[in-house]
């Protein structure tokens, strides 16, 4: 117990500088991107088809490339993306891909982007029709209808589901140590092949992914707190 307490005033202050430095900021970027790629699809995989025949059949297309976008990353494990993406393509002369932050930041946005618009879509499939026809029938457009009516409660309800992506997003990037990102998995085991504390590491790298997890779930007890005082 001792070597451990030893191990622990050593290495967690390392550790901690690690998630900061690397580990929060690769989440957040690749969060915010992912949200972005998670909304535009969502709302491509609601939208109706509109009644010009040629707008229709381009919307169409942009429906079957959402919906292909979505089942390719929910239907591949997150490491064989990172590695087709950071070794692959590369590989293929697409030299934008050499960048390990690129890389990861890319596939985790994609990945967090094709599972959180599922999230989004059934939150904005939840929105009774009944409140979109009322608001039709008050002569606001279709658009105005999404922006006034449906995405405020669609963004209420999604909170909790997107909340915990964001809780395993921050877990996941811990794969970003096989495309030799520096955070703080890859910085235990480069620490746990010099002292051979290879339990003890990752025992300390735990505790640091639970701190920062634990951080993310009171913020979204409060954030569920804070807006379902608007579903009263």
């Amino acid at each position: 117990m001792t070597d451990f307490f030893n191990l622990a005033v050593k290495y967690l202050p390392e550790l901690f500088i690690a998630a900061i430095k690397y580990t929060i900021p690769l989440t957040a970027i690749s969060f915010f991107f992912g949200l972005i790629f998670a909304s535009l699809t969502a709302l491509i995989r609601v939208s109706k088809l509109p009644q010009n025949e040629w707008a229709a059949a381009f919307l169409q297309i942009v429906k079957w490339l959402a919906n292909a976008y979505v089942w390719f990353f929910r239907s591949t494990p997150l490491i064989v993306q990172l590695f087709i993406v950071f070794y692959g393509l590369p590989n293929a002369h697409i030299a934008f891909f050499q960048s390990a932050w690129v890389s990861a930041i890319t596939v985790f946005s994609l990945n967090t982007g094709a599972y959180a618009s599922e999230t989004i879509r059934a939150s904005i499939s939840s929105v009774p029709e009944v409140q979109k026809q009322a608001a039709e029938s008050l002569g606001m457009t279709r658009a105005q209808v999404y922006l006034n009516v449906v995405l405020p409660q669609a963004a209420r309800i999604s909170i909790p589901p997107l909340s915990n992506s964001l809780i395993g997003l921050l877990k996941d990037t811990s794969l970003a140590s096989v495309i030799t990102i520096v955070e703080i998995f890859y910085l235990s085991q480069q620490i746990a092949a010099a002292n051979y504390k290879v339990l003890s590491m990752y025992i300390l790298v735990a505790l640091v992914y639970a701190f920062f997890t634990s951080i993310l779930s009171i913020g979204q007890h409060y954030l569920e707190k804070y807006t379902s005082r608007f579903a009263q």
